[in-house]
């Protein structure tokens, strides 16, 4: 298995190219916490992370093989747009409390990084408790499928956030405002990661495989967010593709619950085992059909970035 190949030194390694990178932003955010982000800007560092993401699967592939490949890439595909629909509320919270746009950058990779933090470990958990409880599948599957239909009813553009006991009580306190949000967008990230951790835990089994797709998922939404923030009226059916993925994913969990159990058929009819090729092909037809969807949609004007 891939998951015993992953040695102590491969977790270092990857903890210090981690580390090194997020030095790097953290030292680019601060150098840069008083002016605004260029549109140039937001759109450099958005596609440096898309490609980090795509190259590190790449080469997993070549290491491990196509199927481990394949894995990673249903996985990161998949976190990649459940992270993009975490923005909506991201703006709102930054805008109730009143950040400024200089300072929205170092807040957003603080709080990022605090609930990467988080998920990670409720990731690992829910690994090893899925592992142990085979009727966690029929759990997580049920509230993925729950997720689908309530993302159905509901547009994208209507989420609010109100905040959360936690953040109350440091507000009471006496926390400022910029702390305030770090720990709001984090805390909120878990809360919203319902969908996340589930639909991560259907996709792969692999710790090593979970934390890397949602690092690289995660890591690049800092400067997506300005590019979000900016096309927010053009994004109008993202819930609608999202929907579709969780309602399959959670179909997939049920599926495999119910042969891990032995049951290979209902009423003669056998289950199917839907293949990561098969996963991926679906992920990517209902974003793409959702994007184009949302692109024809008359868009409505939005905050510009500042240009270079």
């Amino acid at each position: 298995m891939f998951e015993q190949q992953v040695t102590g030194a491969v977790w270092a390694v990857t903890a210090g190219l981690a580390l090194l990178v997020i030095g790097a932003d953290l030292l680019w955010a601060l150098l840069r916490r008083n002016r605004q982000t260029t549109m140039r800007e937001s759109l450099g560092w958005t596609a440096f992370y898309i490609g980090a993401a795509i190259a590190f699967g790449l080469f997993m592939g070549h290491w491990r093989g196509i199927s481990v490949g394949e894995e990673y890439f249903a996985t990161w595909v998949t976190q990649y747009p459940l992270s993009i629909d975490n923005l909506f509320v991201f703006i709102i919270i930054l805008s109730k409390l009143r950040i400024s746009r200089e300072r929205q950058q170092l807040a957003l990779l603080i709080g990022i990084l605090f609930a990467l933090f988080l998920r990670v470990i409720f990731l690992f958990v829910a690994i090893e408790a899925i592992a142990r409880f085979v009727w966690l599948f029929f759990l997580f599957g049920a509230l993925l499928i729950y997720t689908a239909y309530q993302l159905v009813r509901e547009d994208a553009g209507d989420d609010e956030w109100q905040e959360n006991r936690l953040v109350s009580w440091l507000r009471e306190k006496g926390l400022r405002p910029f702390a305030l949000a770090c720990v709001a967008l984090g805390v909120t990230d878990l809360l919203f990661a319902l969908d996340s951790i589930p639909a991560t835990v259907a996709l792969t089994s692999d710790k090593y495989i979970a934390f890397m797709a949602n690092a690289f998922a995660m890591m690049g939404l800092r400067q997506l967010y300005f590019l979000v923030e900016m096309a927010l009226s053009r994004l109008a059916y993202l819930s609608k593709g999202l929907s579709v993925i969780l309602a399959y994913i959670g179909c997939k969990l049920i599926l495999q619950a119910l042969i891990g159990v032995g049951v290979k058929d209902v009423a003669g009819f056998v289950l199917p085992e839907p293949s990561l090729v098969f996963s991926m092909g679906v992920i990517f037809s209902a974003l793409a059909v959702t994007t184009v969807m949302s692109l024809r949609k008359a868009p409505e004007k939005g905050p510009e970035l500042p240009e270079l």
